[in-house]
């Protein structure tokens, strides 16, 4: 069984136990976030939501509140003199899928 569920601009496929980076969520560690589903599967039955699937939830536990690895921004411009270095490290909330239902 899995399903696809949308948060931040972005769809994930999930299933029971998975572990997922997504972005940032104001939620406590340790506390339980619901997230809508635009499509299940059980068994070979799929079911695809217009826009979400009505009755159907999928359940996660904040495991952590973290930032990715820093990437650099280097802006350069030849024969100007001109550069510009700038560091960026993005937040996520990693999740653990506890229940799809």
């Amino acid at each position: 069984m899995y399903a696809i569920i949308a948060t931040g601009g972005k769809q994930y496929r999930v299933s029971e136990g998975d572990k997922i980076y997504i972005e940032k969520i104001d939620a406590e560690v340790g506390s339980t976030v619901s997230f809508d589903v635009l499509l299940v599967e059980n068994n070979g039955d799929v079911k695809v939501g217009t826009p979400v699937v009505e009755g159907v939830k999928v359940e996660g536990k904040v495991e952590a509140q973290t930032r990715g690895e820093k990437i650099i921004v280097f802006k350069y411009k030849a024969k100007k003199n001109y550069r510009r270095k700038q560091g960026h490290r993005q937040p996520y909330t990693k999740v653990e899928i506890t229940k799809i239902g």
